[in-house]
Parts: structure tokens; C-alpha cells; sequence
């Protein structure tokens, strides 16, 4: 009976260590800034255990491949071209990458005009069926239809925001809530969140009873981020330089219940925010600070409001985009104008990203993104 059970242990050991090793190992995908004929997308190996980053392949795919995002059930890759004229049309585009999950390497399965033009965010709907667009170049949205295979079919919902006013509409992230029964828009040109319910059988966006959640005329929300349940969402504004928590109130629209500076004290120069992620543990809130350079850090309290925690260095110039690792351990900041990623260890008792420890070249990254 010994000799079996040493026997076995013997068996397992190496398949455990061999097992650990792959998990080690996670696959990033950057996507940023390129001309048609240059290589815009890049994939890097990303050791969990020491932060490292390894280039295996660069990518010439469409102009301007500025934001991806994941289909990890078909195994896609999905790619916006942040232009405004496409295949001859007035139009953006988008792209659909099959990966590997080993090697990373992508094969393109599709490309889709998008109407109007401008697209700088992507998202996959809750139920893997269709791609929401935020088109900040046009003002407008659009929803696509995906096939059994996860390739794009066709734009089966567009929304262009024409208003009276002398100011235009700049859409910036559209994305669904955690229950998936609505759907977000920042539209940081007009200082307010669209919210839509979503019907997922016409593909068809509908504002029904959700009012717009107007903010502070100059605030300008570009990227928000939800806790678990949906009981508060955090939103980054990108030209007030402001982090809000707000809450779901009356009359199915949320408040306003905190507003908070994300560049360091005593900083006076110009700023954009860009970026906001909540830790893994969801203790901490993330923002990027473009020209203070900055990554802004705060405590989320148990009811949901902030405390600021403190600032670090973005390890570059221009932090446009930014990625938490799965494991919750590192922060990779995609610098565009310094042409660099840097690599930051989380601290997980204070939530401060410390390091660098590592960074790798990467032309005008705009977006990081894990598969994991």
C-alpha cells in the first residue's frame, strides 16, 4: 500500500509542476496606433511569477487597431480600425482575429465597415452574441451581429447623436452592466451616460425609461467601471480630471453621491484622464492621469465611497491604457507616447503598484488586454 501511494505521488509531482508552469504563462494582446501596412498588433507571453513580458509576434492588420477586446467562447479577437473612412466608405472598421490560445498567433476571419466612422471602444455582449461600438470620431453607436462562429455578420443597431447645441457628442466606452440587463454609454463630448435596454433578440438598443445620467457641464466621463453587484459605478472623467462614485437612484437613473481630483497634489500642468480598473479584490480603484503621468489609487470603504490611497509614476509618458494581470498580482500600463508598457507589482496590502519591474517597447499602445 506504501509503495502505491509513493508511486502516485511520484506520478503527480511533475504533472503538478508541469501544470503550474502553463498557468505561470499568460498570453497579452496590445493593440495601438499604425498605419494600414505596419505591424499595430503585438502578443507577448506574460510571466505571472516575475512580471516578465516576452514578445512572440507582431501583427499588420487594418489602420489604427486602437481597441480589442476578448471572446474567449470562440476563441476571437475583436479589433476596432479608429478611422474615419474605410474600404472607400465614410465609415470606421472592425476586424475579427481567431487566436490560438498557445502560440497566440491570429488569423483574420472578417472585416465589418462601421457607419460613420470613428469607433474607439468594443465590448461582447453578455451573452456572447453580439459587439457594442462607442464611435467618439461620429457621435454615434452601433451593435454587431455575430454569427454561431463569433465572426461578424452585420451592423444591426446604429444610434447618431445630432444635438442642437454647440456641443458634440463624443461616445467613449459603451459596455453592459454586471446583471446584463442594460447597457452604458459615456458620451464624453455632451457630460452624460446613456443607459438602453438591450433586446437580444433584434440586437436593438432601446433608451425606454432609463434617463441620462447628466454630469457637471466640462467633466467629460470617458471610461466607468462597476463593483460586483452594480450597487455603485466609478467613472473617470477625462477633462474635469475627476473620479465620481455614483449609486442607482429614483426613477431608474443614478446619482451622483462623491466626487474626488485624480492628479497629484500640487500638479498644475494640462491632464486627460484615460483608464479605470478595480483591483481583483475589489479594495482598490485605478485611474490613469495623462500628463501628470500618473496612476491615482483609492481605497473603495465598505459603503462604496473613495479615499485616495496614493499616486505612482506611470513608468512613461501618456498613460492611455492599463490592464490587471488575472492574478491580481501586477498592472501594465500602456504608455503611448513614450512608446513603452511598463510592468508594476501590486502591493497587496496597501494596493500601490511598485516598480517598475519591467518594461518592453511597444509603438503607441492605446490598449492591453489579457487572455486568460
Amino acid at each position: 500500500m506504501k509503495k502505491s501511494l509513493i508511486f502516485i505521488c511520484l506520478f503527480l509531482i511533475p504533472v503538478w509542476l508541469f501544470n503550474s508552469g502553463c498557468q505561470e504563462k499568460l498570453k497579452l494582446f496590445a493593440g495601438g496606433y499604425a498605419g494600414a501596412d505596419e505591424k499595430g498588433l503585438s502578443v507577448f507571453e506574460f510571466n505571472q511569477k516575475n512580471g516578465s513580458l516576452k514578445l512572440l509576434s507582431e501583427w499588420t492588420v487594418g489602420p489604427n487597431p486602437s481597441y480589442l477586446c476578448l471572446s474567449e467562447q470562440y476563441k476571437m479577437l475583436y479589433a476596432v480600425y479608429e478611422v474615419k473612412r474605410f474600404q472607400g466608405k465614410a465609415s470606421g472598421g472592425l476586424a475579427a482575429l481567431q487566436y490560438d490560445p498557445e502560440s497566440g498567433n491570429l488569423e483574420m476571419k472578417n472585416e465589418l465597415t462601421i457607419p460613420y466612422g470613428g469607433p474607439c471602444y468594443v465590448s461582447v455582449s453578455a451573452d456572447g452574441g453580439f459587439l457594442f461600438l462607442a464611435n467618439y470620431g461620429s457621435g454615434s453607436i452601433a451593435v454587431v451581429k455575430l454569427n454561431d462562429d463569433g465572426i461578424p455578420e452585420n451592423v444591426c443597431d446604429t444610434i447618431l447623436y445630432v444635438t442642437e447645441t454647440p456641443l458634440v457628442s463624443h461616445p467613449h466606452m459603451i459596455e453592459q452592466d454586471p446583471t446584463g440587463k442594460h447597457v452604458f454609454v459615456t458620451d464624453l463630448g455632451l457630460d452624460r451616460i446613456m443607459i438602453y435596454d438591450f433586446d437580444t433578440n433584434t440586437g436593438k438598443l432601446n433608451q425606454g425609461g432609463n434617463n441620462p445620467v447628466h454630469l457637471p457641464q466640462g467633466s467629460g466621463p470617458r471610461h466607468f467601471a462597476f463593483n460586483t453587484d452594480g450597487s455603485r459605478l466609478y467613472v473617470i472623467n477625462e477633462l474635469g480630471s475627476t473620479m465620481m462614485v455614483l449609486k442607482p437612484g429614483e426613477k431608474n437613473n443614478f446619482e451622483i453621491i462623491q466626487t474626488l481630483p485624480t492628479v497629484s497634489k500640487g500638479y498644475e500642468g494640462n491632464n486627460a484622464c484615460a483608464d479605470i480598473h478595480i483591483g481583483k479584490n475589489g479594495n482598490y480603484l485605478y485611474g490613469s492621469n495623462r500628463g501628470d503621468n500618473t496612476i491615482v489609487i483609492f481605497k473603495i470603504e465598505k459603503d462604496g465611497t473613495l479615499s485616495l490611497a496614493g499616486h505612482v509614476s506611470c513608468g512613461g509618458n501618456w498613460p492611455r491604457n492599463f490592464a490587471i494581470d488575472p492574478s491580481g498580482k501586477f498592472l501594465l500600463v500602456g504608455n503611448q507616447r513614450s512608446d513603452n508598457a511598463s510592468v508594476f507589482k501590486i502591493n497587496e496590502d496597501m494596493g500601490i503598484p511598485e516598480g517598475p519591474v519591467n518594461t518592453v517597447k511597444i509603438k503607441a499602445p492605446a490598449c492591453l488586454k489579457f487572455l486568460e
